[in-house]
């Protein structure tokens, strides 16, 4: 199946263009509810799996959604998300994150905020292209590893929602987006709540917020 198609990497790295499923295939058609569920504003029905969808096919789309979602929103402040400003990818005082992709880099090293999320994005969009994965033809089968891979791709995205909220928040209010941040981050934690794709001891930076959310579930 075909979820996304494979555009040009924009010249500045950590904002690239958004990845989306071509017409025609179950991709778009999934692609469709989600849009229909959440323009009705009942994000609880958004996350659900469709009946009579299947759960791998369900979980493809909505990562590549996310991955556009946390893609734009973190690129409305790359300018003020500077090596200078976040000299290391933190979400407050007791959580800091290193970067390793078990690849080109195997020990995790400390880098800066903006270079930390260059990274995940590039690795993220190496996942999502790679047809083994991600299976880019109509019946082609997803690998036993699946879920695993989503989940890696899911707690890495919650990092970068986690810095946003500590160190840029501010900025958010200020560019009048905090309603959008809020209702995205809310989307995000009920799809990862609705199929257990986070621990929950990950989630702890954002305790505060995820807890209404949770009661609320």
């Amino acid at each position: 199946m075909s979820f996304f198609g494979r555009g040009s990497r924009n010249q500045q790295r950590t904002f690239r263009p958004k990845k989306s499923a071509p017409s025609g295939n179950k991709g778009m058609q999934l692609k469709r509810h989600i849009d229909a569920t959440l323009g009705s504003g009942n994000l609880r029905e958004a996350v659900r799996l469709p009946i009579g969808e299947d759960l791998n096919e369900w979980l493809a789309v909505n990562t590549v959604d996310f991955f556009n979602q946390v893609n734009i929103l973190y690129g409305t402040l790359m300018e003020f998300c500077t090596p200078a400003t976040c000299p290391t990818m933190s979400a407050g005082p007791s959580y800091e994150y290193r970067w390793a992709d078990g690849a080109k880099i195997k020990r995790p090293i400390e880098v800066s905020a903006p270079k930390y999320v260059e990274y995940l994005m590039d690795w993220i969009e190496t996942q999502l292209d790679e047809e083994t994965i991600f299976p880019q033809k109509l019946g082609a089968p997803f690998p036993p590893n699946f879920r695993d891979v989503v989940k890696t791709i899911f707690k890495r995205l919650f990092r970068v929602y986690a810095h946003i909220y500590h160190s840029h928040f501010q900025m958010i209010v200020k560019l009048k987006e905090e309603a959008h941040l809020n209702t995205c981050f809310k989307h995000f934690t009920l799809f990862t709540l609705e199929f257990r794709l986070i621990d929950r001891a990950e989630l702890a930076p954002l305790n505060e917020l995820i807890e209404p959310i949770i009661l609320g579930y």
